[in-house]
């Protein structure tokens, strides 16, 4: 089936059978992680202590670990529940939040790689790059200009990860491996609220909670962050600021459904090579 027809498939799916995202999440950004869920119809549970990840992750449908603000007791309940995720055959999704800018945090990134298996990882590119071997140091969160285009990074990276890849940018790139989506919608206020990449992770987290489909899930999940910051955008008023579109947001994405997603999403899919 068409990228674009598969991934509409489960904006319904996702509503009518509600699946249970474990997200093990930074301080941050927790609470838009769980609102954002809700809203495209999953249901967060935010557990995070080692002493409890194992039996949580065996009612959950899918898993998301953010390394936002990591710690070694985080590590060790993000290794936990991977290790739990993967003997369930539930899918594992990865935010390298920051990786790359701090040899702690890129050291144990690639440790957790080693240890637990990601169906999807989701980063910016500065992130993606860093975790297959770039040298690129990253600022803080925010990514870096790279020499390689999204497009390229994206299917090198899900060649080399052995993931479904998602890189986030002004044109987003979704990759196999083996075919990789573009998705050209967003606004550049999305990179003005903290968390957006943190909420396009928890929503491809809850997209694969319903589908063994993971390049459809990333699609889903990706574009449905880029169109609703576009939707929030488009209805701000001279007076209002980030604050309202950060409300706005939310709302957006309470209300795509398959009918809104095929009319907005703009994404052309490429064979790679």
């Amino acid at each position: 089936m068409n990228i674009k027809f598969s991934a509409a498939d489960l904006f319904e799916k996702v509503k009518e059978r509600k699946p249970l995202v474990h997200q093990i999440t930074n301080f941050v950004t927790v609470n838009d992680c769980a609102n954002a869920t809700l809203a495209i119809g999953g249901s967060p549970v935010m557990t995070s202590s080692p002493k409890e990840v194992e039996a949580m992750v065996k009612l959950a449908d899918a898993l998301v670990l953010n390394f936002g603000t990591i710690d070694e007791k985080s590590l060790e309940a993000m290794e936990i529940a991977g290790r739990t995720a993967n003997s369930r055959n539930i899918p594992v999704i990865l935010d390298p939040v920051g990786v790359g800018a701090t040899p702690y945090r890129t050291e144990k990134a690639s440790e957790l790689l080693k240890k637990v298996s990601f169906q999807i990882i989701r980063g910016n590119a500065s992130e993606i790059h860093r975790l297959i071997g770039g040298d690129i140091v990253t600022r803080g969160v925010d990514s870096e200009e790279l020499a390689i285009s999204n497009e390229a990074l994206a299917a090198a990276a899900a060649k080399e990860l052995n993931s479904v890849v998602v890189v986030s940018g002004a044109i987003d790139a979704v990759s196999n491996g083996k075919h990789t989506s573009l998705i050209d919608n967003g606004n550049v206020l999305l990179t003005n609220v903290t968390g957006t990449g943190c909420m396009a992770t928890a929503l491809i987290g809850a997209f694969s909670g319903i589908t063994d489909d993971y390049y459809a899930a990333a699609v889903a999940g990706i574009s449905t962050m880029s169109i609703s910051g576009e939707i929030a955008a488009e209805t701000l008023q001279k007076h209002e600021g980030t604050g309202t579109f950060r409300v706005r947001l939310i709302d957006a994405i309470s209300r795509m459904d398959k009918e809104m997603w095929m009319n907005e999403v703009k994404m052309n899919e490429k064979i790679t090579h």
